[in-house]
């Protein structure tokens, strides 16, 4: 630059200035002032905007690194989530099953005491029956003696009511019915 104004000033002869070239106090002065601005913006500006740069850069790294973080923690609530949920599901299933072998064995106990209750209502009913039955035949055994016995009263004319021998001649008679000894005979008819 120097060169530059000493050029100028040598074809300067006339004694004018040239309207391009500063005054040297004034290109001084400016050179002065640049490099006060330039220390001031080195040493304050630049130093502020490259802590502002590492702090934004630090904060969007964090931000993507929590964020990272926070998906793995996802992913692993995730998965521990899908663990449990199927461990869930496999506990209702075993519980459905037991419960099923359960009803399953309370219906086999149920039917098996439905079955000896109604074996049981069975044989009382037949024991009773049977108790009605001997009932009606000893019943029927007197009422029968007692008919026949007057019938064969009135047919030999004399009284058969004697207790002893009535009582054996029914019950011989009877047992000799029951036996199939006596064979019934058609009665009116000639022979």
């Amino acid at each position: 630059m120097t060169q530059v104004v000493v050029a100028a000033a040598a074809e300067d002869k006339t004694g004018e200035r040239l309207p391009i070239l500063p005054l040297w106090g004034e290109l001084i002065f400016g050179v002065i002032a640049f490099a006060i601005l330039y220390w001031v913006v080195a040493t304050k500006v630049v130093p502020n905007l490259e802590k502002a740069y590492a702090e934004r850069t630090a904060a969007i790294e964090g931000g993507m690194q929590q964020a990272e973080e926070a998906q793995q923690q996802a992913q692993a609530a995730l998965e521990q989530y899908q663990a449990q949920l199927t461990e869930a599901r496999a506990e209702a299933a075993r519980i459905r099953e037991e419960a099923r072998e359960q009803g399953a064995a309370i219906v086999v106990e149920m039917r098996g005491h439905a079955q000896a209750e109604a074996a049981r209502i069975t044989e009382a009913a037949h024991k009773q029956i049977e108790a009605e039955r001997q009932q009606a035949v000893v019943s029927l055994r007197s009422e029968v003696g007692r008919l026949s016995t007057d019938l064969a009263s009135r047919i030999v004319g004399e009284s058969l009511h004697e207790e002893t021998r009535q009582k054996g001649i029914v019950d011989r008679f009877l047992a000799e019915l029951e036996a199939g000894e006596i064979q019934p005979e058609k009665v009116g008819e000639d022979a």
